[in-house]
Parts: C-alpha cells; structure tokens; sequence
C-alpha cells in the first residue's frame, strides 16, 4: 500500500515532543543568520543571495541527473534581479526557465500558489515541450493516457519500483485539495509546513516530469513565507544534494508508510540545520572577498591580469594554491610576468607564501577576517 492508497490520507499527523527540540534548534539558526545578513551591506547581501540562488537552482537539477552550468545560472539570476557583476555569461532558454521558476516562487512568495502558476512553471521547466527527446504534456496535469505513473531504478527487465503515484484521474482533486492547504492557515508553523509540502506534492507527482524540482520550489517558496522574506541565504536543495541518496530512501520509506509522517519531518529539519550551518560558511566567504577588496582599494591599483587571477582564487570552486606556472596559464602571459605580479601581491599582504621554496614553490590568499587595518 503507497501512503496515498491509506485511508487516512492526507489527514498527516506527526509526534510534536520528537520535533520540538529540533524546530527550535532550525528556529534559532535561521534568526541568527537573517540577523548577520541585516547587518550587512546591500552588495554584500546581493552577493551572498545570488551566491545562495546559484547553488539551490544548481544543485536541485544536480538531484535529478542533470547538471547546468553555474556560470550561466549566475548570470540569468544577476539580470533578472538587476544585479550588476563582471563577466555575463549567456545563459540557455532551460537555464532561464528554471530561473524565473525558483525567482517567481521565492520573489513572489506571498501572492497565492494556484494551478496556473504551477502549469507556468512547469513550462518554464520544459519551454521545448520535451523530456530529453520524450515530447510530454507541459504546463497541465499529466493525462491518462501517460498510463501508471512510477519511479523506477535498475535495467530494463529488472526494474526495482520505489513508488507509484496516484492514478491521474484523481489529480484534479488530489492538487485542489494540496492548494487550498497550502494556502490556509492553521497553527503549524511554517518550517514544518515546507517539509510537509514537500512531501505531499511530489507524492502526488502531479506532472510528467519535473515534479521534484517543483516539490524543492514549493518548499523554498514556504521557507520563505517562514522567514518573511523574498532572499534566500541557505540552500535546501545543495544539502539535499550532498545527501542523495538518503533524501530517495527516506521519501521511499515514508510514501511506503502511512501518513505519520514524524520520520520525514524530523529528516527535514536535520537537512534544513545542516543547509543553516553552511549558510555560515557562504557568509564568511563573502566577507573574506569583501575584506580583500577593501584593503586593496586603500592602496595603489592592482592590474588586470591580477585582479582576473584573485576572482579566480576567491571562486569557491578553486582548487589548491597558486604558483607561477598557474597563474601564467589563467593571466595568459609568460611565466616571469606571472612571477613579478604574484610577489607584488605578497608585498601587498594580498598572497602568503606557503612552506617551501624552488618549483615547488605556491601561495594562498591571506585570511583578512581578523585584519585590523581594513
């Protein structure tokens, strides 16, 4: 029996003692953090907003096997929001329906959830009307003629099912139902409402494909109606992400079970702590940038080719240190240029040299977090 098949579906219950420490702990994360970035400067919210954007929109799509360039995600966001950063990479027509999608949910987050927004968003996901090569029904319920809706694992002829959503002449109510919910309120508070939505649509599976990205939407539009507020600082779906895996074994276990649903919920929290927690890291990230670039305003410019190659080493994604070599073939020029420029950024405190000295030789960033002249 699928948890929609119980008789007491979707009356969902759950045991508040098991959740209370935890929704305080995830209650008490989230004021911190919005209190940090109120502190903040406006570009240095911008940055750690659009920094956080571009993981959830990466890494929500990353869950579902496809992968998007951050770059182009970067730069679709940073348009739509007026935000003004170097180096605008094109960005494709599914990147920027994904975009508007996760923006129209959390931009909008107060104006109601209905049918013809979802249907919006689901064309904005698949603006080809395709699933791969797969033409699909787009922007309105899956038909039946699509047949049992499952998800399934393994190769043709031994196939595992983990689930198999409801039959699609039950959608119509079975989603009338899910938005006037949505949409009501009662005395649940809102971060369990996100973790329940969550649930209870991509149960439902009310379209062809795309249903889990929309499910991940849905829970950040109730996060942010949690937090009263359109910026989004953490991602749920880059810790969903790093937890695959789990995050499929514990919907599996629960659309399995029945509408008691404290083990989904109390998973929830634990991800949206962790999603909390490397909020912290982004914000120190971003205040590290912003202390590099104070002090070297405070003195005289520094080059193009140094300012490109710093951009690079502030990236997240950056792996290891610099040397002359490497910095050589990111700046395009010749390898004693690259060596004069990077002792000219260690005289500037900018670059510390590691241990070790010849070829070997390597540099890192300086950490300015606790430098008292800037």
């Amino acid at each position: 029996m699928w948890i929609h098949e119980h008789q007491d579906w979707p009356n969902f219950s759950w045991n508040a003692e098991k959740l209370i420490s935890k929704l305080a702990d995830v209650r008490h994360r989230q004021g911190v953090l919005l209190g940090k970035i109120g502190n903040l400067g406006f570009d240095l919210r911008n940055e750690a907003g659009l920094k956080t954007l571009t993981n959830d929109i990466v890494h929500s799509s990353a869950i579902e096997g496809e992968l998007l360039n951050p770059e182009e995600v970067r730069s679709s966001i940073a348009q739509r929001l007026g935000i003004e950063i170097a180096g605008l990479k094109p960005a494709g027509r599914d990147v920027d329906g994904i975009v508007e999608m996760m923006l129209d949910a959390t931009q909008r987050y107060a104006e109601p959830l209905t049918k013809d927004r979802l249907c919006d968003w689901h064309g904005a996901l698949f603006p080809m009307g395709r699933s791969g090569i797969k033409r699909i029904t787009v922007a309105d319920w899956r038909p039946a003629e699509v047949g049992v809706m499952q998800v399934i694992s393994g190769p043709m002829g031994r196939e595992k099912v983990h689930f198999e959503a409801p039959d699609a002449d039950r959608l119509e109510d079975e989603m009338a139902r899910f938005l006037e919910w949505f949409e009501s309120e009662d005395d649940t508070d809102p971060v369990l409402r996100a973790g329940i939505a969550h649930l209870w649509f991509v149960t439902i599976h009310p379209f062809e494909d795309g249903n889990g990205r929309i499910a991940r939407t849905i829970a950040d539009m109730a996060l942010a109606r949690a937090d009263g507020a359109a910026e989004r600082y953490y991602s749920m779906s880059t810790q969903i992400e790093l937890k695959r895996k789990d995050y499929y074994s514990h919907l599996e276990r629960q659309q399995r079970g029945t509408p008691e649903i404290t083990k989904w919920l109390e998973w929830f929290l634990d991800c949206l702590k962790e999603a909390l927690i490397n909020a912290e890291s982004t914000l120190s990230h971003v205040l590290h940038k912003a202390s590099l670039w104070e002090r070297i305003s405070q003195q005289s410019p520094i080059n193009d080719r140094q300012r490109s190659v710093l951009e690079r080493m502030l990236d997240e994604n950056f792996k290891g240190y610099m040397n002359s070599s490497k910095y050589a073939k990111l700046a395009k020029c010749s390898t004693d240029t690259a060596l004069r420029d990077v002792k000219d950024l260690v005289k500037r405190g900018i670059l510390l040299q590691n241990p070790g000295g010849g070829r070997s030789t390597s540099y890192r960033l300086n950490d300015l977090s606790n430098d008292t002249t800037v």
